[in-house]
């Protein structure tokens, strides 16, 4: 495939910037740059905010400055040790967290990308229909989706070699399809947006080249549409990290796979008992993975977030 590999190498290389762009008066440099300081600031004071609450020892909801007087890591050490009055530790909190974020990143794409694509490409008998209820699932709140879904996986039972036996509906496995079922209409109208753009004339010449249309969808389609996907995943694998839903209503013993949101939740009290510094400790160390993930992939992430709505 010569020529394709040439047409995908032009498409990957830089574009040339012809004309410089034109520069902006001195006074309206500065105006930007006080709005973006001021945005950035704005947007600091919260994080800089819990930060000063988890050094605080006092365990109260106002901290005196950044660094309050006998600041100290003993929140982080407390949160790390034994979160919650029940008895599972904040690693296996994270770990459950963990496998249902990255099981909805994983599931979510790859059905997300496979659906995208035989509605972007491929022309069959209701395929508007289709689409429109894709679209419909998509409009329709995550909350709305409880009652049936308890419904539905309560009733199903699964033995596994490694798990065993046990409810579905009362397993990480059952909220995370769960959670599947809600991700998976935004990644497919996303990818499908994303794919559109993609032009058929590269898998017209890969078929000349004696591809198959699987050949064109994994050495063409899918290495072009990386941005979109880190995308999709990335979103997926947030959702899953957050969700609190379905944890809290499917499971009902810490060994069924609590997770650091259902624990992060636990940790308020009534009639303003919350202890803060442990409170802002966790929330911290709850944030923190997600954070390493958008590092590491943001490249990809900041080039598709748009695109996928170039195109319906």
């Amino acid at each position: 495939m010569t020529a394709l590999s040439q047409v995908r190498d032009q498409l990957r290389k830089p574009k040339e910037i012809k004309e410089a762009e034109p520069r902006l008066p001195l006074r309206t440099q500065i105006a930007l740059q006080l709005a973006c300081v001021f945005i950035t600031l704005t947007v600091l004071f919260p994080i800089l905010w819990i930060f000063a609450l988890a050094l605080d020892p006092r365990n109260i909801s106002r901290p005196d400055g950044l660094i309050p007087p006998g600041a100290s890591l003993a929140a982080f050490a407390r949160v790390l040790a034994r979160p919650t009055s029940d008895e599972i530790g904040f690693l296996e909190l994270a770990r459950n967290s963990f496998v249902l974020a990255s099981s909805v990143a994983l599931f979510s794409v790859l059905i997300g990308v496979l659906a995208a694509y035989a509605f972007s490409r491929l022309r069959f008998r209701g395929r508007e229909a289709l689409m429109i209820a894709v679209l419909g699932v998509l409009m329709l709140p995550a909350v709305a989706t409880i009652a049936p879904l308890f419904i539905m996986l309560n009733s199903v039972r699964v033995e596994l070699p490694i798990l065993g036996q046990f409810n579905l509906r009362q397993s990480l496995v059952g909220v995370a399809f769960a959670v599947i079922s809600g991700a998976l209409p935004f990644a497919i109208w996303n990818l499908k947006g994303y794919l559109d753009t993609i032009p058929k004339e590269l898998e017209e010449a890969a078929a000349v080249d004696g591809a198959t249309r699987n050949q064109s969808f994994f050495q063409v389609v899918l290495p072009l549409a990386m941005p979109a996907l880190a995308v999709t995943a990335f979103l997926g694998f947030v959702s899953g990290w957050t969700e609190f839903y379905f944890v809290s209503i499917f499971l009902n013993d810490p060994s069924q796979g609590f997770t650091l949101s259902l624990a992060l939740n636990k940790m308020v009290g009534a009639f303003g008992q919350t202890p803060w510094s442990d409170f802002a400790a966790f929330s911290i160390l709850f944030a923190a993975p997600v954070s390493v993930v958008f590092f590491f992939f943001q490249k990809y992430i900041v080039g598709g977030l748009a695109i996928g709505g170039v195109k319906g």
